[in-house]
């Protein structure tokens, strides 16, 4: 595919942007037609030629992750002899799947790190330690040290390691500006290794740091306490090779439109009105090697298409609330895992924790929390009033040691923690 590295102008209107996105669709449809083996006779020529608007992406078929996990290589559209690099998904919410990467696609890769760090206020005098692992198949680690060289900036791969190796990288190094998830950045500073240092700024990945009204949340304000820095979000993931990253107004993640075309749709797949939550389903442009259409992430999030007081006119997508596979019904009441996690985070004694979405005896949703050892019995009747003032149920506590948690969250040589154990599907 002739993919071709362009500097879109960040500035564009509307009307430019959407004329933009439907010349890459239709460019990306017509490769898919020819060479993808499991989108082959799902849509026709004609239905691609006949695309004039962004909205006539509603008529066409929608990718699941059961349709990629379960059909992997039929998303194969490249030679093997031309593939360059794999990765895999962090299989948070299921296995593990294997994504190929063209050259073109590396350089497409790095291409949109370095537009999105960009956005996200970094720049060539900078460096930047990455604390997150960048073995293990990781897309996102690989994907930050191509941004960040294509930048300009120097950086250190530091990648996973305790505290106390990150403050003696600080000291040596000196770095600017952080990659890191946030929880790690708040345990970072709250080590007692921790001393004055130049670092003013952070990229957050994985984890949000902020609310539904973009306000910081508890992660966020736990993470204040302890550093100075201008926080930075950003959500991807390894399938649709592309980030949303949040500018200096913080409010939303900018979409790049010459890589990606986002649709916020509800259960029946109709896109939702603007600023509703509903499942984040993505069409990656310029991808060769594996392009999926219209792929459900199984996120939930809002997607705001005003223009930004930064300046810019493309639409950004709000923090992850949930995740569809997770969602739990207890008494009557939809909640998520991420709505227990931001009320923790109110207490420093429950960390590490552990949550279980079960089923009880009569088949109905259940949760519990596992809290470490260290969690006193005062503060566990406080989470219990704050939970259910919150959420309106009261989940069951229950304490464990560190280290049991610690080996339930890295289960299955997992590279980074898997906080939620969800075994109404069936994992141990």
């Amino acid at each position: 595919m002739d993919f071709t590295l362009t500097n879109i102008p960040d500035f564009l209107p509307l009307a430019e942007i959407e004329k933009l996105q439907v010349a890459l669709l239709k460019k990306q449809l017509r490769y898919i037609q020819v060479n993808s083996p499991f989108y082959k006779g799902k849509f026709s020529v004609e239905e691609t030629e006949g695309i004039s608007r962004i909205s006539d992406l509603s008529g066409f078929f929608r990718t699941s992750k059961k349709d990629l996990a379960e059909r992997t290589p039929e998303f194969l559209c490249a030679p093997k002899r031309e593939l360059v690099e794999y990765v895999t998904t962090s299989g948070t919410t299921g296995k593990p799947v294997t994504i190929a990467l063209s050259k073109k696609d590396l350089k497409r890769l790095a291409y949109n790190e370095a537009r999105s760090l960009s956005i996200a206020g970094f720049t060539a005098d900078d460096i930047v330690q990455i604390t997150t692992t960048l073995d293990k198949g990781f897309m996102a680690g690989m994907a930050y040290y191509m941004g960040l060289t294509e930048l300009g900036a120097a950086v250190l791969r530091a990648g996973q390691g305790s505290p106390e190796f990150h403050w003696e990288m600080i000291k040596q190094i000196q770095p600017t500006a952080l990659i890191a998830v946030p929880s790690f950045l708040q345990k970072l500073g709250s080590s007692p290794s921790a001393f004055p240092h130049q670092i003013k700024k952070a990229l957050c990945i994985g984890e949000p740091v902020r609310n539904q009204d973009f306000s910081d949340n508890q992660l966020s304000k736990n993470i204040a306490k302890y550093w100075d820095l201008d926080l930075r979000s950003t959500y991807a993931s390894t399938e649709m090779a592309t980030a949303f990253t949040e500018c200096s107004e913080k409010n939303g993640g900018h979409l790049l439109p010459e890589l990606i075309i986002l649709e916020i749709l509800d259960e029946h797949g109709n896109e939702v009105a603007d600023g509703e939550l509903g499942e984040v389903t993505v069409t990656p442009l310029g991808v060769e090697a594996m392009p999926l259409l219209r792929f459900r992430t199984g996120d939930l999030a809002r997607k705001y298409s005003s223009p930004c007081a930064c300046g810019r006119n493309t639409p950004r997508l709000g923090p992850i609330e949930g995740r569809l596979a997770q969602m739990i019904k207890l008494k009557g009441t939809a909640i998520f895992p991420s709505q227990i996690e931001d009320i923790l985070h109110s207490f420093p004694t429950a960390n590490p924790y552990l949550i279980r979405l079960e089923s009880d005896e009569n088949g109905m949703d259940a949760v519990s929390i596992e809290l470490p050892e260290t969690c006193t019995h005062e503060d566990m009747e406080s989470l219990l009033v704050n939970l259910q003032a919150r959420l309106r149920v009261k989940p069951s506590l229950k304490r464990s040691s560190v280290s049991e948690i610690q080996k339930a969250l890295f289960r299955g040589e997992s590279r980074k923690p898997k906080k939620i154990i969800d075994t109404r599907n069936g994992e141990n």
